[in-house]
C-alpha cells in the first residue's frame, strides 16, 4: 500500500512545479541573471521613449521613428521603427526559437509528464486574457482584432522583477516562471502566424523555407565547427539568416517568425561521433550565450525605445484612453485575466494527474508568479504593431494599456511576492540558526 501524509498526500504523487535537474537549474540562473540585465535596460529605454515622446522635442522623436531605410524594389524600405519591430526582433525571436528546441529536445520539457502541467498552465494564461478582452470589446468588430495583445508575457521584464524582489523564493518557482514564458512564447509565434497574416506570397515564401533549409544544413554538418570558431556563425550564418529573413519579410509572414526557424534548426546535441564530453554545451547553448547579450542589450531596448513612445496628450489624452474598451480590455486581460487563467488551469491540471503542489511552494506563491505574467510588454506591443494601424487612436490607446498594466502587475507582484520573500527569509535564518536539526536555534537571530 501506498503510505499517506496527511499534509502532502500520496506519497508516491508527482509534485509541481517540477525542482528540474541540476544542470537545468545552473541554466536558469544564467538566465535570471542576463534577463535581470536585459528587463533593466527594457525599462530605462521604454521609459526615454516615452518621455521624449511627451516631451517638448517629441517632433524629432517621430521624425526619427517614421525615417525611411532601405531598397524599395526587395520590399525593405521600412521605417526605423519597423526596422526595430520586424528586424532588430527578429533577433530576439531566434533567441526564443534556440530556448524553445533546446527545451524540448534536451531540457526538463522533453519529458511530458513534466512538460504538461506549465504548457497547459501557458495556455491557460493566454485563453483567458484573450476572452476577458473579447467580453470587453465584442460589441465593435473593428475592436476585436486586438483580442492577442494581453496574451503574452515579457520575461526580461518579468524576470527584472523577479529577481529584485525575490531573492529567497523557492527555485521550483522561478523555473516555473522561466518555462511558463517559453510556452507562452511558442504559442504567441503561432497566434502572430497564423491570425496576423493577411496574405502570403507563395515564391518568396518557398525562397525563405529553402534559404533556412540550407541554414539549418551547414548548421547541423559543421556544428563543431562553429562551437569553436564563433567569427564563423558571423561571416557564414548570419548572412544566410538575413537572406532567409528578407524572403520571409517579403512573403507577408511577419519576419519575426524567420528568427525562430533559423533557431529551430540549430543543433541540441552533439554526435556521437563527435566524440564531444557530455558536459560540453550544444551549439544552441553556445549560440544562446553568444547572442542573448545582443538581444537583451540591444534588440529588445532598442525595439521598446521605438513601440513605447506614445504622445499620451497630457491630462486630457490620458482620460480619453482610459475611456477607449481597447485599453480596459488590455489591462483586465493582463492583471487580471493572466493570474486567473494561470492558477486557474494549474489547479485543474494537477487536480486531473493526482499532483500536489512542491512542499515549498503554495498556491499564493503561484498566484504571485500568475501576477508577475500579466507584466505583457515586448511581444504585446509587437502584436499591438499588427493590430491596429498607427493613425488609428486604439493603437496608441492600446499601448497605453499596456505599459499601465504592465506597471500594475509588477507592483501587484512585488508587494505579494515580496511578503513571501520575507516570510522564506525568516525560515532560512531559522533553519540555519538551528543547524542540528532538533528543533532548538543552537543560535537565536538578531532580531
Amino acid at each position: 500500500m501506498t503510505s499517506a501524509d496527511p499534509d502532502r498526500g500520496p506519497a508516491q504523487a508527482p509534485s509541481f512545479p517540477q525542482r528540474g535537474s541540476y544542470a537545468e537549474s545552473l541554466r536558469i540562473l544564467r538566465v535570471l541573471r542576463s534577463e535581470t540585465v536585459g528587463g533593466a535596460l527594457l525599462v530605462i529605454m521604454a521609459a526615454i521613449g516615452i518621455a521624449w515622446a511627451n516631451s517638448p522635442w517629441a517632433d524629432w522623436y517621430f521624425r526619427l521613428r517614421d525615417l525611411e531605410i532601405g531598397y524599395a524594389p526587395w520590399h525593405l524600405e521600412l521605417t526605423v521603427g519597423q526596422w526595430a519591430s520586424d528586424g532588430l526582433l527578429a533577433i530576439f525571436f531566434f533567441l526564443v526559437g534556440l530556448e524553445l528546441k533546446r527545451e524540448f529536445v534536451a531540457g526538463d520539457l522533453r519529458r511530458i509528464g513534466t512538460a504538461i502541467v506549465p504548457v497547459l498552465a501557458a495556455a491557460g494564461g493566454v485563453a483567458v486574457p484573450a476572452l476577458f478582452y473579447v467580453l470587453i470589446t465584442f460589441h465593435d468588430p473593428e475592436l476585436l482584432r486586438g483580442w492577442a495583445i494581453p496574451t503574452a508575457t515579457d520575461i526580461a521584464f518579468a524576470v527584472a522583477v523577479l529577481a529584485i524582489i525575490g531573492s529567497h523564493l523557492p527555485s521550483p518557482l522561478r523555473i516555473f516562471l522561466l518555462t511558463l514564458a517559453v510556452v507562452d512564447d511558442l504559442i504567441a509565434i503561432a497566434i502572430i502566424a497564423i491570425f496576423y497574416t493577411e496574405s502570403i506570397e507563395v515564391v518568396p515564401l518557398l525562397l525563405g523555407l529553402l534559404t533556412i533549409a540550407v541554414y539549418g544544413v551547414i548548421a547541423q554538418r559543421y556544428r563543431q565547427f562553429f562551437h569553436l570558431k564563433p567569427a564563423a556563425a558571423w561571416l557564414i550564418l548570419l548572412p544566410i539568416g538575413v537572406v532567409a529573413w528578407a524572403f520571409v519579410h517579403a512573403s507577408g509572414i511577419h519576419a519575426t517568425i524567420a528568427g525562430v526557424l533559423l533557431g529551430f534548426t540549430i543543433p541540441v546535441l552533439h554526435r556521437k561521433r563527435d566524440d564531444v564530453p557530455e558536459d560540453e554545451p550544444g551549439l544552441a547553448e553556445v549560440f544562446e550565450h553568444r547572442f542573448r547579450p545582443l538581444s537583451a542589450g540591444f534588440a529588445v531596448p532598442v525595439f521598446a525605445f521605438f513601440s513605447a513612445g506614445v504622445a499620451i496628450g497630457g491630462a486630457e489624452g490620458l482620460m480619453s484612453a482610459l475611456a477607449d474598451p481597447v485599453l480596459v480590455g488590455v489591462m483586465i486581460g493582463l492583471i487580471v485575466g493572466k493570474p486567473i487563467g494561470i492558477v486557474a488551469t494549474t489547479w485543474i491540471a494537477t487536480r486531473a494527474r493526482h499532483a500536489r503542489l512542491d512542499p515549498a511552494v503554495t498556491w499564493i506563491d503561484l498566484f504571485g508568479v500568475g501576477l508577475l505574467a500579466g507584466i505583457g510588454f515586448t511581444v504585446s506591443l509587437l502584436v499591438t504593431e499588427l493590430s491596429f494601424d498607427e493613425a488609428d487612436a486604439h493603437h496608441d490607446h492600446a499601448k497605453v494599456g499596456i505599459l499601465l498594466a504592465s506597471i500594475v502587475a509588477a507592483a501587484l507582484a512585488s508587494v505579494l511576492l515580496g511578503a513571501r520573500n520575507r516570510r522564506y527569509r525568516r525560515i532560512e535564518q531559522e533553519e540555519s540558526a538551528d543547524e542540528d536539526g532538533d528543533g532548538i536555534p543552537d543560535v537565536y537571530p538578531t532580531p
